[in-house]
C-alpha cells in the first residue's frame, strides 16, 4: 500500500500538500467531536446522579407518612428502594468520573498535542514552498534579464560586423554621425521594460500609468529655507492613497514599495530632506521630476511659472537655484569603476554578470528543491504515522468510554454491546487507505529546474535533462549514468552475502537526503568520477539511477504511449499483446529504446545470479513502473490503473521475444539494402603504402621476363550481382553512405571493401584488371562464407591486397 509520502505530490507542491492538510485538519475537528461527545456524556451522567442523589431527601421530608411506623414491612421496602436510587446516583456519579479520568482530560491534552503537530508540519512546509515559488520567480526574471542582455550583445556585434564595411559611402569627419548613432545608443535603455512593485510594466504602460498620476494627484508647491519654492509636489501620504486605490497596493507596506521603485527609476524626488527614500507621511514631500511631464506630454507647471518669472538661464524648474544640489551630487568623476570602458565591454561584463546571476539562482533553486522535497517527505511521513496514532487513540477512548460505562452499569449492557460493536467496526489501516485511495494527488514526480544556456548547452547538467539529448551528449545510445550505476552493480552483486541483501538492493527505501547527496556529486554533465560510489551505500546508488529515471521529463516509455498501452491491455488476451507490445516499442526513439534494452538486460542477469520470487519480481515492478511509463497527469481515473506494473513484468518476462525480435527484424531488414562504404579516412597513407608495397613484391617475385602485350583480360566468376569493379572512390553519393535502421549496431553489416586513395596510373591499372567479390548484408549472428580469391590478367595468381571490415563511423 503506497504511504503518504508516494501519494502527495502535484506540480507546484502546494495543492496536494493542500489535500492532504484539509483531511488532517478535518481529522482534528473530528478528535474535537468526540472529545464534546465525552464531556457531555460525563456532565449528563454527573447531572443524573445529582438528580437521583436528591430524590430521597425530598421523599424524607414529607412528615406523617412511613417515619411514624417501625417496623412495618411497608416501610422496608420504601428504604430498600430509596437506598438503591441512592447507589444507583452514587454509580452514575462515578461513571462521570470515570469518564473525565479516563477519556476527556488525557484525550484532551493528546488532542491538543495532535493539532499543534500537525499546524507546525503545515507552517513549516507552507514556509519551505514560499520560498521554493520565490526563488522560482526570481529565476524567471533573472532569465528574462540574460536573455535581454546578451541580446543587446548581439545586437551591437552584429552592428560592429555591418558598420564601416563601405567607407566611401560616409566621410569618417562627417559631423552628422553622432548625431545619427548617439540616439541609437539610447533606444534599447530608454524602451527597457520597468519593475515597479512586483510587476514588470513595458513603456508604454508606464507611461500611461504616470500620465493618470499626474492628472489624479494633486500637486502644490512646497517652501525650503534658503532653497526657496518647488512646484509640483505631492505628500507621500498621497501618493500611498492613490497607489492603494488604483495599483492593487493592499498593505501599506506595498504602496512604498511601489513609491520608493518610482524614486528609483527618476519619477519621484524627495525634497527639503536629506536622502531619497519613500514613506507613507504627510511630513515628506517628493517632486515629480520633469522626466514624467516630458514622457506623458503634459505641460510642466515649474517650466510656465520659470518662464513667467523670467529665471535666469542657468537654473532650471525643479528648484529656485535650478536643482544645482542634485548636479553636484551627481558629479564624481571617481565614482566610476570603469572609466575607460566601451559600450560593448560594458555589455559584454553586464551579459556575463546577468549569467552568473541566473546560474546562481538556478542552483539556489535547486538546492530550494531538494531541501523542500526532503522535508516533505520527512513530513509526510510524520503526518503519516500522527494520522494513524489518531485513529487509534479514537479507538481506544470508544474501548475506554464504553468501559467506564459498563463496569458500574449493567443495566447498560445492550448499549455497551452496541457500542463494543462499533468500536469493533474500526479499522484504522482500512480508513487510512481509504483516505488515500480517494484524495491522494499524484506520486512523486519531481520536476527538475533546467539551466538553459544561451546556446542550449548542457554540459553542466545529467539530471532533468531529456535522454535523447543526454546520450547524444555522451556519444552513447545509453546515457552514460545509466550504463556506469548498471556495470557497478554488475560487478558489486557478487560482494553482496546471499540472496536476500542482493533483493533488498531494490527494495529497501533509502532517505531522499542520501539520494540527494549523491545526485548532486554526480549532477555535473560530465562523466561519473572514478570512486565516487564507493562513498555510498549499494541501494543509495541504486536510489538515484531510479530518481534519474523519475527526473527525466518523460518517462523511458513516452506518457503519449499511455492510452497505445492500456488499449493494449483492454483488447488483447495474453498470447498476442506481447507482439503488440514489441510493435509498439520498435516506434520509440532509438535511445528510449536501447536504455530499456540495457535495464531489461540488467534484470535478466540479477534473476540468473538470484532466487527470484514471484513477490520480490511484483515489488520490483511495482517500483519501476512510475520510471518506465508515466500517464501525462495525475487523475483520479487512471491514478489506480496497473497498466504500468503490467508493462514492467511483460518487459521483464519476455524480453527475449520483444527486444531480440526488434533486432532480428531490423537485421533482416537492413541485409536487403547493399552494403555501404566506409568514409574513415584515420589511416589512408598507411593503408595505401602498404598496398603498394604489397602489389610491388609480387609482381617482382613472379617472373623476370615481362608479361606478353597481346593478352586477354580474365572475368571474375559470378554474376553481377555478386561482383563489382574495384575504382579509387566512391561514383555517386550513394556509394558512399548506408543507411541503417534504428536497431542497427553500428558496424555490425558494413564493411569498408575499397582504399580510396593511390596515383591515377595505379587506380586506373587496377580498375581495369582485378574483379573483387562482395557479400551482400549479413543478418547479425550468421558467419561470413570465405573469401574467394582474387583473379588477375596473366599468369593466376593472387594480388598481395586484403580486404577488412571497419565499422562505420555513426
Amino acid at each position: 500500500m503506497p504511504g503518504f509520502a508516494d501519494s502527495f505530490w502535484s506540480g507546484d507542491y502546494a495543492s496536494g500538500l493542500g489535500v492532504l492538510f484539509e483531511k488532517l485538519h478535518q481529522g482534528v475537528i473530528e478528535n474535537e467531536q468526540v472529545l464534546t461527545l465525552a464531556r457531555l456524556r460525563a456532565d449528563a451522567e454527573d447531572a443524573y446522579s445529582t438528580r437521583m442523589a436528591d430524590i430521597a431527601p425530598t421523599a424524607s421530608r414529607i412528615t406523617g407518612g412511613f417515619d411514624r411506623d417501625d417496623g412495618a414491612s411497608v416501610k422496608k421496602a420504601f428504604e430498600g428502594v430509596r437506598s438503591e436510587m441512592e447507589i444507583a446516583g452514587t454509580k452514575h456519579a462515578k461513571v462521570a468520573a470515570d469518564i473525565r479520568a479516563l477519556v476527556v482530560n488525557p484525550f484532551g491534552r493528546w488532542c491538543d498535542s495532535h493539532a499543534a503537530r500537525i499546524q507546525n508540519s503545515q507552517d513549516d512546509l507552507q514556509t519551505r514552498v514560499k520560498a521554493h515559488d520565490r526563488q522560482d520567480e526570481a529565476v524567471k526574471k533573472l532569465r528574462t534579464q540574460y536573455f535581454n542582455k546578451f541580446r543587446l550583445l548581439e545586437d551591437l556585434e552584429e552592428e560592429n560586423k555591418l558598420a564601416f564595411q563601405d567607407p566611401k559611402v560616409a566621410s569618417p569627419t562627417s559631423p552628422e554621425i553622432p548625431e545619427v548613432r548617439l540616439p541609437e545608443k539610447e533606444d534599447p535603455e530608454e524602451e527597457e521594460p520597468l519593475e515597479i512593485g512586483d510587476e514588470i510594466y513595458q513603456p508604454e504602460q508606464v507611461k500611461k500609468i504616470i500620465k493618470h498620476m499626474l492628472e489624479t494627484i494633486p500637486m502644490g508647491e512646497h517652501k525650503v529655507a534658503i532653497l526657496g519654492t518647488y512646484q509640483n509636489v505631492s505628500t507621500g501620504s498621497v501618493i500611498v492613497e492613490y497607489l492603494q486605490q488604483h495599483m492593487g497596493a493592499t498593505t501599506i507596506s506595498y504602496a512604498e514599495r511601489i513609491g520608493q521603485d518610482l524614486v528609483t527609476h527618476g519619477f519621484l524626488r524627495l525634497v527639503g530632506n536629506v536622502g531619497n527614500s519613500f514613506a507613507n507621511s504627510s511630513k515628506m514631500p517628493y517632486q515629480w521630476r520633469p522626466k514624467c511631464f516630458q514622457l506623458t506630454g503634459l505641460p510642466d507647471k515649474a517650466k510656465q511659472l520659470q518662464m513667467t518669472m523670467s529665471l535666469a538661464s542657468g537654473e532650471s524648474a525643479d528648484s529656485p537655484l535650478g536643482n544645482v544640489a542634485e548636479v553636484l551630487s551627481g558629479w564624481n568623476p571617481l565614482n566610476n569603476p570603469y572609466p575607460n570602458e566601451t559600450q560593448g565591454d560594458r555589455l559584454r561584463r553586464e551579459a556575463g554578470e546577468a549569467d552568473q546571476r541566473y546560474k546562481n539562482g538556478v542552483r539556489k533553486l535547486d538546492t530550494l528543491r531538494c531541501n523542500l522535497e526532503e522535508a516533505m517527505v520527512d513530513h509526510l511521513k510524520y503526518m503519516e504515522r500522527c494520522e494513524l496514532d489518531r485513529l487509534k487513540a479514537i479507538k481506544a477512548v470508544i474501548l475506554d468510554f464504553s468501559t467506564a460505562i459498563s463496569n458500574v452499569v449493567p443495566s447498560l449492557q445492550s448499549t455497551v454491546d452496541k457500542m463494543m460493536l462499533f468500536q469493533e467496526t474500526i479499522q484504522p489501516l482500512g480508513d487510512l487507505r481509504y483516505l488515500l485511495e480517494n484524495y491522494q494527488t499524484g506520486g512523486f514526480t519531481p520536476k527538475v529546474p533546467v539551466y538553459h544556456t544561451y546556446y542550449n548547452s548542457i554540459e553542466d547538467q545529467t539530471f532533468g535533462v531529456e535522454l535523447e539529448t543526454r546520450s547524444r551528449a555522451d556519444k552513447q545510445r545509453v546515457p552514460v549514468i545509466v550504463s556506469t550505476i548498471l556495470k557497478y552493480l554488475d560487478d558489486h552483486y557478487p560482494e553482496l552475502e546471499g540472496d536476500e541483501a542482493r533483493r533488498g538492493v531494490w527494495l529497501v527505501e533509502v532517505p531522499l537526503s542520501a539520494t540527494h547527496k549523491l545526485r548532486n556529486a554526480i549532477n555535473t554533465g560530465k562523466n561519473i568520477p572514478p570512486g565516487v560510489f564507493e562513498q555510498f551505500d549499494i541501494p543509495v546508488v541504486v536510489s538515484v539511477l531510479k530518481l534519474y529515471l523519475l527526473e527525466l521529463p518523460d518517462s523511458l516509455v513516452p506518457s503519449d504511449n499511455y492510452e497505445v498501452i492500456k488499449t493494449i491491455y483492454n483488447n488483447y488476451d495474453e498470447s498476442t499483446h506481447v507482439s503488440v507490445i514489441r510493435d509498439a516499442i520498435d516506434k520509440l526513439r532509438l535511445s528510449n529504446i536501447a536504455t530499456l534494452d540495457k535495464i531489461t538486460l540488467h534484470f535478466t542477469r540479477l534473476f540468473e545470479l538470484i532466487t527470484a520470487d514471484e513477490s520480490f519480481i511484483s515489488q520490483l515492478a511495482h517500483n519501476l513502473a512510475p520510471c518506465i511509463l508515466r500517464p501525462r497527469g495525475e487523475r483520479n481515473l487512471i491514478m489506480h490503473e496497473k497498466h504500468s506494473y503490467r508493462l514492467v513484468r511483460d518487459l521483464l518476462a519476455h524480453r527475449d521475444a520483444i527486444f531480440g525480435e526488434l533486432k532480428l527484424s531490423h537485421a533482416a531488414s537492413n541485409a536487403k539494402r547493399p552494403r555501404a562504404i566506409s568514409t574513415d579516412e584515420s589511416k589512408r597513407r598507411e593503408n595505401m603504402e602498404e598496398r603498394n608495397k604489397a602489389i610491388a613484391s609480387r609482381s617482382r617475385a613472379s617472373s623476370p621476363a615481362p608479361p606478353p602485350r597481346g593478352h586477354r583480360r580474365d572475368r571474375s566468376s559470378g554474376g553481377p550481382e555478386t561482383r563489382f569493379p574495384v575504382h579509387a572512390s566512391p561514383t555517386t553519393a550513394s556509394e558512399r553512405r548506408g543507411i541503417r535502421q534504428s536497431l542497427d549496431v553500428p558496424g555490425g553489416t558494413e564493411s569498408t571493401p575499397i582504399v580510396e586513395n593511390g596515383s591515377a596510373q595505379e587506380s586506373s591499372r587496377l580498375a581495369e584488371s582485378v574483379q573483387i567479390p562482395i557479400e551482400t548484408a549479413r543478418p547479425v549472428g550468421v558467419a561470413r562464407p570465405p573469401r574467394k580469391p582474387v583473379t588477375v590478367k596473366g599468369p593466376e595468381r593472387p594480388i598481395g591486397v586484403e580486404l577488412v571490415d571497419k565499422p562505420m563511423d555513426d
